[in-house]
Formats: C-alpha cells, structure tokens, sequence
C-alpha cells in the first residue's frame, strides 16, 4: 500500500460469539456449532444516555456504535484534529429491522402511524453517521454496500485514507442486523440457508450457510502518529484489493477467477509475494458453489504442497452479511495476538473434490503470526481482500 504505513491501534466487537474482543476470542476457539447467531441477549441501553436515542437507532447501528466504544476506548488518546478523523463502515443491507417493522404499521394502521425516523434509521449510511456524531470525527464519514463484502472493502477505504494522507486515523469495518422474517425468507427461498441449521465450510455435507450478525471495527492509524503518541500497535493494513466477477448475481465465477485475481493484487500492494502468506481467513460460507470457488483459487494462488493455513469462523460467527468481513479481520489480529489460529468448526470432511488446501480442523492451530489474507466475496460478484500484518 503506497504512502503511509496503517496501523490498527483499537479493536470492537459485537457478536452471538462474544461481545466485546475477549469474549469473542474465546468463542472462536471454544464453541461449538449452534443454529443461530442472532444475539438474543442484546441490550443497547448501556451504550446511550437517553432511552430514546436507543429506539431511534436500528439494531445494526446500535451494534456498530457499541463495537465503536470499545475500540476507541482501547485505542487510547487520539490526539488528531478532528477534521482528519474518518469513519468507514459498510454493511449489507442497512436498516431493514426497522424497514420491516415499518412496512408493517402502515399496512396494520395507516400511512400516518408511519415512524418520521424511518428513513433515518434504515438508511445503509446511519451507522457511519451516528459513529461520527457520536464521537465528533468531523473527517470522511463514508458508508460501503457491497453485499458481503462490504466489510473488508470499508476496512481497504479507510486504510487508503490514512496512507494516502486524507486522515491520520479511520474507524472501519462492518455493521449488520439482518434477522427478519422477509430476509430470511428470502435466504431461504433462494435455498442459501443451510437446511441442517449448521454451519459446515468447506465439507462434503455442507449444505448452506448460517445467518449471523453484529459487528467489527478497527481503528486505522498512520503508524508514525501512533509511534508518537505511545499507542499499543495491535497489527497493520499492508494491502488490500477489490476486484468484480462480472459473471452472475449470486454464484462465483467458475474456477475462482475473481478471487485469484482479488488474492493476487492485494499481495502484490502489499510489496509481498505468496511464500510471504501464513494464513487466510477464508470467506468459506458452507455454500456448495462459494466453498469450491474459494478453495480452487487459493489452490490456484499458493499450490496445493502445504501453503497458508485456512480457516473459515463462520462456523462459529454465521453468515453476518456485510459485517462478515470485518469480523474476519478482527479475527485474524487476534489470531496473531494469541498465536494461534482458531479450527473451521463444522468442517469433519474436508469435500473430496477440492484441491488439497491447507485446513485447520478439529483443534485451533499454534503458528507463528506472518502476513495474512482476509478473503471477501459477495453476491453480485463483489471481491474483497485485505493483507494483515502483525504488530
């Protein structure tokens, strides 16, 4: 990544898995396969001062203010103008909790009982928003929708908007609230949704994938900006690529072809080679079409004699749509913290079919933290890879 080095200085985390950083962790090497990720112990009120801030704010923006607190907190003092502090996070598909319900009361009760905050509150943009008003970052307040892949290329935006010199530091990642009874219908009417109810990326019996939601932001910083203010450097953005299949709304382009070339230029911005690559968390969904996809373009990418370790945590996180790839990143840097990389839980048989790839099943993995992918690919064909370093 041309132009300033990006380090990650914070770190939040909402999820069915654990909230907050900690508890995340020891969910992805801890639980076992559950039917939901929804988090039904959910409680907003302690991340605003007055209840009804709580009710104007759909569920998925109260997930990315919450995650928000926790990483700023643990960043420390920021010092930066706020005018050079930036906010980038993306999402899937905004606010549609609230959409529904909405859509609802004027069916039930009339046009007039329609909620004045409606439009506020399931735009795709009010996470992003309501982080910036909340903590006064006056910079780039920018919102990616890119299906599942939304996170990971909020992640790419804000690094770029440090290295390039627009902000000295960008809170990024991914926010998403997805469990309504249309969404879900929808999910599985397209028959996406495992019928099992288990995740299972990457196996012979997987048969879909698992819904999940929440959320994951990193606060990015110029790395001379956090030397200088005594920050604790937890990793680094070296790279990252967006690439389009521009081959169908919903399958991977055959053999991989998008995620190769997605894989291939973030190493390359990165200034590394594919030897440099010690592990990749996979997008690895549990789906039939993506899971191969994604296995014959890493073995496309790094052979198929040993090569990167590769995970998928959706077995534990679920499908959390366009928060997937920010809680995928956070992952990967705890991986690195604690040196080990958490098992593909579900996976027991690895699909015959598939090239040899390098899978971590059955018990999480010792290794050295090295370079690190972080793979993305979304319905419409949207391709998102981030290379992470260690602290």
């Amino acid at each position: 990544m041309l132009g300033r080095r990006v380090a990650v200085t914070g770190i939040g985390v909402v999820a069915k898995a654990g909230l907050g950083k900690d508890e995340f962790w020891k969910g992805l090497i801890g639980n076992a396969p559950e039917s939901t990720r929804f988090i039904e112990d959910w409680d907003a009120s302690s991340y605003f001062d007055n209840p009804k801030d709580a009710r104007r704010s759909d569920r998925y923006t109260q997930f990315a203010l919450a995650a928000a607190t926790e990483a700023i907190e643990q960043a420390g003092d920021i010092s930066a103008d706020p005018a050079r502090r930036g906010t980038s996070i993306g999402t899937g598909i905004g606010g549609i909790g609230t959409l529904e319900t909405q859509i609802e009361v004027r069916l039930e009760r009339g046009e007039k009982r329609v909620s004045p905050f409606l439009v506020p509150m399931m735009m795709p943009n009010a996470a992003p928003a309501a982080v910036s008003m909340r903590f006064g970052w006056q910079g780039p307040c920018e919102n990616t929708v890119t299906a599942c892949a939304a996170g990971t290329h909020a992640i790419g935006n804000g690094a770029r908007m440090v290295a390039d010199g627009r902000c000295d530091v960008v809170i990024a990642g991914g926010a998403e609230a997805p469990f309504t009874p249309t969404a879900i219908a929808g999910f599985a009417n397209m028959t996406a949704l495992s019928s099992s109810g288990v995740s299972m990326p990457f196996d012979v019996k997987r048969d879909g994938f698992v819904m999940g939601e929440g959320c994951g932001l990193l606060v990015l910083e110029a790395w001379d900006v956090a030397v200088e203010r005594g920050a604790t450097i937890l990793g680094e953005i070296l790279g990252s690529a967006s690439t389009a299949d521009a081959h169908h709304i919903t399958a991977p382009a055959p053999g991989g072809t998008g995620a190769v070339t997605c894989m291939q230029l973030a190493i390359e911005d990165a200034g590394l080679t594919s030897a440099d690559i010690g592990h990749i968390n996979a997008h690895g969904t549990s789906t039939g079409k993506n899971d191969a996809a994604e296995a014959e373009a890493v073995a496309k990418v790094f052979g198929t004699d040993g090569g990167p370790f590769v995970t998928s945590t959706k077995g534990i996180t679920g499908h959390a749509l366009g928060a997937a790839g920010a809680l995928e990143a956070v992952a990967v840097l705890l991986a690195m913290q604690h040196e080990l990389i958490p098992p593909t839980v579900g996976l027991t048989e690895p699909d015959p079919e598939f090239p040899a790839i390098n899978l971590v099943m059955g018990e999480p993995k010792a290794w050295t933290p090295a370079p690190s992918l972080s793979n993305s690919f979304g319905f419409g064909g949207h391709n998102g890879t981030l290379v992470l370093g260690p602290a």
